[in-house]
């Protein structure tokens, strides 16, 4: 795999990922997962922890990047197809684990939050394949 490609995708996927999380979550949804928290008290932070969501935010981009390439997403719709894909599996895998777990959210986040990942990572998915397009590869090293 192209390490160039490889990061290219993994840095503009997380700006991505950053800034629709933060229209998704933290403007547009907000008081809609307030309403279906889980009767766990005290267990969000009064302001996040910006590194943290940043290595996050980059981790799963480069998951998202390397699903990508490995299927061969040469167009943006190829892209948001697989991103998409990746995206709800892995939150919804994410989110049910926590619900059986967990007392944070109750079903219906459980329900909406690997929905609207799948709009998120759709978008993600369009955007990497974009800049992969146009990202010569260089190299074929194997990661």
């Amino acid at each position: 795999m192209d390490m160039k490609r490889l990061m290219t995708g993994t840095i503009v996927g997380g700006i991505l990922m950053y800034g629709l999380g933060w229209l998704i979550w933290g403007t547009l949804f907000n008081d809609f997962f307030a309403a279906n928290a889980g009767s766990a008290t005290g267990v969000g932070r009064e302001s996040g922890i910006l590194w943290a969501t940043a290595v996050g935010n980059l981790a799963l981009a480069a998951l998202y990047t390397m699903a990508i390439l490995k299927a061969g997403a040469t167009s943006v719709a190829d892209g948001a197809k697989v991103g998409a894909i990746t995206g709800f599996l892995v939150w919804l895998g994410v989110d049910f684990i926590h619900y059986a777990n967990t007392n944070i959210d109750n079903l219906t986040a459980t329900l909406a939050d690997p929905a609207l990942e799948l709009v998120r990572t759709a978008i993600v998915g369009a955007g990497i394949a974009m800049v992969l397009a146009k990202t010569a590869a260089t190299s074929s090293t194997d990661y």
